[in-house]
């Protein structure tokens, strides 16, 4: 068709070239990042939905307008194609993927299984046997046909077949032989992704026969790149005068914040839609799903699929809210990942995090979670405390580039924040010590998030009591963190004696990749103002394998209570003097 010439071809896999070895979206005609396999039919699942969401609503407005408009005369849908190799279908996320288009009827989604019997290393474990995957594929509730797949009389009886399909997901299972048409080369094994020596080149060209040459025109991609986004990129000035006001002194999760917000922010925003893994009323994200059922989809306990369909929402324009226990996102790590690759614009929520969440025991603690998103390219990692920065700091998430998440808590937390208050993405609030005795020798910062903030603030209070002055810092936004404000907070007094400053990272999260390798990955990258200055950084965090108890019980086991906190910053001062 003349959108790539011979000349893209030469360039193959050369690091100036947008045909990698995998397709990315570097490639303008690629639907998503594929190499990781085992998730292209989850981002279809995603595509189909929005198409069918795009269409529904197109018909709710034309049902809603005045006289002189009238309905589609035709049920037609645009099709979704998904091509899968045989040895993917191993993948667990593509059954997933299989059991979700049979419950949600998606009869516009066509897969193709090219079953050429051979994996990287060896035949797969099905080899040529396509009728299991036919019996696999129909109990799963698909339409299925068998075909061979070089003969294209059955190529395009399947594929009219499939236009003509009733209202299940239809795949076409082709028995194919990889290397067709070369003796050397055909359903031999041990030949992926190798190139041939220029002596079997040869003689594979003379083998293939007469190459018949079309001369056509060289289009630039650009003027068929989809990818521009078609939802209405606007900034919507209305989200904050959309949300919920929060009094100081309630008392409420952070988890429901979210909930709230969402449902609030959906009444402004058609393109929002939420996806939830079978906890909405955990997650809160049931809220959404009371108030608008159409945009609300549940993905069952099969987190993998769940984020491969998000990334098909997000690549039609829609703005998708995911959301489960963070604990359980780390099962989807590859697709999020992906996601990332894809361009997509995804906002996770990721409630229970922490050994907050109490009695239901370490397999449902988030303990792992900033290190995964924080390591995602370009991704966005938040941490509120209570419901004001919570509603806040989701309303920005719906414009954000992407990969975005929100750390939730489970336990209800005092609403410490006025309504007024505003928190960027970026920024950080600093609790000044509120007691006049003043000791500058005595001093410490104390840096965190979420739940712990609370108990920060309370060995503040307690600290302040014996002249301890405590600076508090709560970073909401772990990612992109407030460099600026932490690096004035350390500058070196002007005074003749060698300056020190003492901080002390508290989180609800593993010791490793969490906010306090945030925290000190700021100071590793800037040179204080003296070289007599002393910077001294502690970390607490959870190191203890957590178990089932009450939230302040695993907060005093873990040291990052109240209690724990005081006692190490007066262990830091005995050490200092």
């Amino acid at each position: 068709m003349g959108f790539v010439s011979e000349k893209d071809l030469e360039r193959y896999r050369k690091i100036d070239s947008i045909l990698e070895g995998h397709p990315t979206f570097r490639f303008p005609f690629a639907e998503a990042a594929t190499g990781s396999l085992g998730q292209g039919l989850s981002v279809g699942v995603g595509l189909v939905l929005a198409i069918k969401a795009k269409i529904k609503d197109q018909k709710s407005t034309i049902k809603n307008m005045k006289e002189n408009f009238k309905p589609p005369t035709t049920n037609y849908q645009p099709i979704t194609y998904v091509l899968l190799g045989d040895g993917e279908l191993a993948e667990g996320s593509v059954w997933e993927a299989a059991e979700m288009a049979s419950y949600y009827q998606l009869d516009n989604l066509v897969a193709i299984v090219d079953a050429n019997r051979l994996g990287q290393s060896r035949e797969t474990m099905q080899g040529h046997n396509v009728e299991v995957y036919e019996q696999r594929f129909k109990a799963f509730g698909w339409d299925t046909i068998v075909i061979d797949g070089h003969d294209f009389g059955e190529i395009k009886r399947a594929f009219d077949k499939a236009k003509d399909a009733g209202d299940k997901p239809f795949v076409i299972i082709a028995r194919t032989f990889k290397g067709r048409g070369i003796s050397f080369l055909e359903d031999k094994d041990n030949w992926h992704g190798k190139p041939l020596p220029a002596d079997l080149f040869e003689k594979a060209v003379i083998e293939l026969g007469e190459i018949k040459q079309v001369k056509v025109e060289v289009r630039k991609p650009e003027s068929v790149n989809s990818k521009q986004k078609t939802r209405n990129n606007k900034q919507l000035t209305t989200h904050n005068s959309q949300l919920i006001t929060y009094k100081e002194g309630d008392s409420i999760a952070t988890r429901k914040a979210y909930g709230e917000t969402i449902a609030s922010l959906g009444e402004v925003d058609k393109d929002i839609v939420v996806l939830d893994a079978e906890v909405n009323n955990s997650t809160y994200s049931e809220i959404f799903r009371n108030k608008f059922p159409e945009r609300y989809f549940e993905m069952f306990i099969a987190e993998q699929n769940m984020v491969g369909t998000a990334v098909g929402f997000s690549r039609l324009g829609f703005k998708p809210f995911v959301s489960t226990f963070a604990a359980f996102l780390t099962r989807a790590y590859d697709q999020i990942r992906m996601a990332a690759l894809s361009g997509a614009e995804i906002r996770f929520c990721g409630s229970h995090a922490g050994v907050s969440i109490g009695e239901d025991g370490p397999s449902q603690m988030g303990l792992e979670d900033i290190s995964m998103f924080r390591s995602i390219q370009g991704s966005t990692v938040l941490y509120p405390s209570d419901a004001v920065s919570t509603a806040k700091l989701v309303a920005q998430m719906v414009d954000l580039k992407g990969i975005s998440y929100l750390r939730a808590s489970r336990p209800n937390t005092s609403v410490i924040y006025k309504a007024d208050e505003e928190f960027p993405i970026g920024g950080c609030k600093v609790h000044m010590n509120k007691s006049e005795i003043r000791n500058p020798k005595s001093e410490i910062i104390i840096i965190t998030a979420g739940v712990t903030l609370f108990e920060v603030l309370k060995a503040q209070e307690e600290l302040a009591k014996e002249g301890i002055e405590v600076t508090v810092v709560d970073l909401y936004s772990v990612k992109p963190i407030d460099s600026k404000t932490l690096l004035s907070l350390v500058q070196p007094p002007t005074t003749n004696h060698q300056p020190i400053t003492n901080i002390i990272t508290v989180e609800d999260h593993w010791f490793d990749g969490g906010l306090g390798d945030a925290v000190l990955n700021v100071f590793s990258n800037h040179r204080l103002s003296t070289i007599n200055h002393q910077l001294n950084i502690h970390k607490l965090a959870v190191n203890l394998m957590p178990r089932s108890g009450k939230p302040a019980e695993l907060l005093n086991l873990e040291g990052i209570d109240s209690a724990g906190i005081i006692k190490k910053a007066k262990e830091i001062l005995q050490l200092i003097h």
